[in-house]
């Protein structure tokens, strides 16, 4: 039989607890653009941005709560929610620099809510991403950018259901909702890629593809 691992008080204190500085913070295009020049010397292959965030074991989650420990079928979206964003901005680092993290809004958490909170924090992020790659093959800039940002959502989503498992709630109705937030926000990466590949194709492709069969 699997054993689940143990979670102590001390140990979620340890994920949630962040400075205040870092959550209250405003996003600063400035401050990334000052700096998108040395960031883009520094700029390391995929493969390896991801293996250096999976070697960080003990990565903080901003603000999700401590009640979660105690109640987490009200937290469960919440930690979710902020799981993901913590694992996109590490993973936009190198381009975009410390990014500013929305605060889990209280009221709706429902599955369709959070993942349309999710993909509007990291779609929203294309057009600064594109920018640091003026010369690049524009469907390869937005391939590479989707690529990033659903890696960093999947790493945010084995975090969280890590964390519940731990502490013997990934079940039922929550597990149910956390999976249906994980495949509202793929499909929601997915829709972002069609529409943006069909955006980069010449105006008269489009026309032909949407004109009726004579």
């Amino acid at each position: 039989m699997k054993v689940k691992p143990a979670i102590d008080k001390e140990s979620v204190m340890a994920i949630f607890n962040v400075s205040a500085g870092s959550s209250a913070a405003a996003l600063d295009p400035a401050r990334g653009a000052a700096s998108s020049t040395n960031r883009r010397d520094e700029v390391r292959p995929v493969s390896a941005r991801y293996e250096d965030v999976r070697a960080e074991s003990n990565v903080q989650i901003l603000q999700a709560s401590l009640s979660v420990a105690i109640n987490a079928g009200n937290e469960s979206q919440a930690l979710l929610f902020r799981a993901a964003l913590e694992k996109i901005n590490e993973i936009l680092k190198p381009e975009l620099g410390e990014l500013a993290l929305q605060n889990a809004v209280q009221g709706d958490n429902s599955p369709e809510a959070t993942a349309e909170r999710i993909l509007s924090f990291a779609t929203g992020l294309f057009d600064r991403y594109a920018e640091q790659y003026p010369d690049k093959d524009a469907e390869t800039v937005l391939r590479d950018f989707v690529g990033l940002v659903r890696g960093g959502f999947e790493q945010g989503y084995k975090e969280a259901t890590d964390i519940l498992s731990g502490l013997n709630v990934f079940e039922g109705d929550i597990e149910a909702g956390v999976r249906k937030t994980y495949s509202l926000v793929s499909q929601g990466f997915d829709d972002f890629l069609s529409a943006r590949l069909e955006a980069l194709k010449p105006v008269e492709t489009q026309t032909q593809a949407g004109a009726p069969e004579s």
